[in-house]
């Protein structure tokens, strides 16, 4: 699973010119399913998730996570943040989950982070959206299951 987690002080989300998401101060997330992600991909994503410490405490330095500030989350599904470039110009996306999988464990990432406490806010699963935001500071960091160290 990946993720780009952005630092946001607003995000929302629009589908049909209906917005369906809306948050203020917290983390926009762009969240993308492999083929063969897992409970463990999402574990690992949920927890860096709640769990990162990129909003400032009172010194300014980045000490306090989503949960510390009682901030939002507002998650987009992302399969295009598997799109493979490196043949050609057009993207390939068949590293991507098939739609009911990556549905599944996008809901589980959702509630998960729910059932810590943090207020959730989605967009629509395989809907054309458009997603608007104040990314502050500029804080974006990207987060990949796979990429363990």
């Amino acid at each position: 699973m990946r993720a780009v987690v952005q630092r946001v002080t607003e995000a929302s989300v629009t589908v049909d010119e209906q917005v369906v998401g809306a948050i203020s101060s917290g983390l926009l997330v762009l969240l993308g399913v492999e083929q063969g992600d897992a409970d463990d991909d999402l574990k690992y994503l949920v927890n860096k998730t709640a769990g990162l410490r990129i909003f400032p405490d009172e010194q300014g330095l980045m000490n306090h996570s989503v949960q510390d500030i009682e901030g939002s989350v507002l998650v987009i599904s992302q399969f295009t943040l598997f799109g493979d470039v490196r043949r050609g110009r057009r993207p390939s996306f068949t590293s991507a989950a098939e739609p009911t999988h990556a549905d599944q464990l996008y809901l589980k990432y959702c509630q998960q982070l729910e059932h810590l406490g943090i207020n959730v806010a989605r967009g629509k699963f395989q809907a054309d959206m458009q997603v608007a935001l104040v990314n502050d500071g500029p804080v974006t960091i990207l987060l990949d299951s796979r990429k363990l160290f």
